[in-house]
């Protein structure tokens, strides 16, 4: 008779063969799985990420209208500035002609005061009564006024003496 062998089975051999075959089914769910594992977390990113960003885009772009709002109002500043220095001239003829105006006036009220001291009118000096008006103008007008003012004095002394010298005959 024949006899049948009986297959017993290596222990060693089948845990071997069960780590393999686990091994081999871990790595293939690995692989099966890692791409849409990889787009899961850059979708969990791009939420979490992507709102904060859009915020400071946002900021940033308020903010470089801001500034070049401001860049606009200095460089418009910058352009008054240096218009008002070519103005320079047309202020120092103002002044020069306001000099003249306020010269020719006292030369005005200095004629009024002779005629009527002439017709037996006020004795007071020029000189007292414009420097009586000097403290009200303005702080550049008053050295021209005291100038003027002496000017306008000198000018009365000079004709008191003519007037001495030569009487005039009505």
């Amino acid at each position: 008779m024949a006899t049948a062998k009986v297959y017993q089975p290596d222990q060693e051999l089948e845990t071997r063969v069960k780590k393999a075959t686990e091994r081999i089914s871990e790595n293939l769910h690995i692989v099966a799985n890692e791409p849409s594992l990889a787009f899961y977390r850059l979708q969990e990113h791009v939420r979490k990420a992507l709102p904060p960003m859009v915020e400071k885009r946002v900021e940033v772009l308020a903010l470089r209208q801001q500034l070049q709002g401001r860049c606009y109002d200095v460089e418009y500043a910058v352009t008054a500035i240096k218009n008002m220095e070519g103005a320079t001239k047309s202020f120092e003829n103002t002044m020069e002609l306001l000099k003249n105006a306020i010269f020719y006036k006292q030369q005005i009220k200095y004629e009024e005061q002779r005629r009527k001291k002439a017709e037996g009118g006020n004795r007071d000096s020029m000189y007292k009564r414009l420097s009586a008006h000097i403290p009200t103008l303005p702080e550049d007008l008053t050295d021209v006024v005291r100038e003027t003012a002496s000017r306008v004095e000198s000018m009365m002394s000079h004709a008191r003496h003519s007037n001495a010298e030569n009487p005039k005959t009505n």
